[in-house]
């Protein structure tokens, strides 16, 4: 096995293909066809498509979840089935719509219950992410018992927890499929702060529901029946009136994602 290289991570896809098996014999519907994506370290790319259109199975490739049938994922020109799976587990950092929460204080499920991260470190991070009110405003700041599977918490409020999560282990690549539910104006103005800090010096790839969190990207990848439909930088795409992310800044596209 490899380690993956230091600071911000590059991305590669090439030729991936990849099948849910479902049938005895090992066959299965492709959901992902020849896939060629390349993304510089430190940039951000904005992954659009409605659902089914391959957006998850793309991020359990990354997260090697899955490993493709065809064709090779890299980061930092490591091959995904050469790394050291506890490695890639630290350098690259997932925020899902499905938080995971344990019943314990806000202190460890914070810190994954790693007793090496300490109180000044946690209050360093929330400091920056702009979330020191939020810690306060719990019943005993960290001390405060959160309930298992989400209980207490907006879908906002466990967003903004698993941001913390991340930044306390300073991954090379940050994953972010972001919640799709209406937030309030205040917590999308921290959630906002939070991915800005979270993307600074890293890579980012984010599955995106909001047109404010495209504004972000580098690069634009739309992906339709599991096939990339347009990639390019995200200047270019809206430069160029035919392309299709023009279509949808034109038309909304919170309408041609649903």
């Amino acid at each position: 096995t490899m380690l993956l290289p230091t600071g911000a991570l590059s991305v590669a896809l090439q030729g991936v293909s990849f099948a849910y098996h479902d049938g005895d014999d090992g066959s299965g519907e492709i959901v992902l066809h020849d896939l060629d994506v390349a993304l510089e370290a430190g940039r951000i790319l904005g992954v659009l498509g409605r659902t089914g259109s391959g957006k998850t199975t793309l991020v359990r490739l990354l997260t090697r979840l899955h490993d493709p049938v065809e064709g090779t994922v890299t980061l930092g020109d490591v091959t995904l089935r050469q790394t050291d799976m506890a490695d890639l587990r630290r350098r690259v950092g997932m925020v899902t719509q499905d938080v995971q929460l344990f019943r314990a204080t806000a202190r460890d499920n914070l810190s994954f219950f790693d007793s090496e991260i300490d109180d000044r470190k946690i209050h360093a991070v929330l400091d920056e992410l702009g979330l020191s009110d939020w810690v306060q405003a719990l019943p005993h700041g960290l001390d405060t018992t959160l309930e298992a599977g989400g209980g207490g918490l907006s879908a906002g409020e466990a967003q903004l927890l698993a941001f913390t999560r991340i930044f306390l282990r300073d991954p090379g690549l940050v994953i972010l499929d972001e919640a799709s539910s209406r937030l309030d104006l205040a917590t999308e103005q921290l959630i906002d702060r939070a991915v800005d800090r979270l993307m600074a010096g890293r890579t980012g790839i984010v599955i995106a529901h909001r047109l404010s969190t495209v504004t972000r990207a580098d690069d634009i990848l739309i992906l339709e029946g599991g096939r990339v439909v347009e990639f390019g930088s995200r200047e270019a795409l809206v430069g160029d009136p035919d392309s299709r992310f023009s279509f949808f800044l034109r038309v909304g596209m919170e309408e041609v994602l649903e």
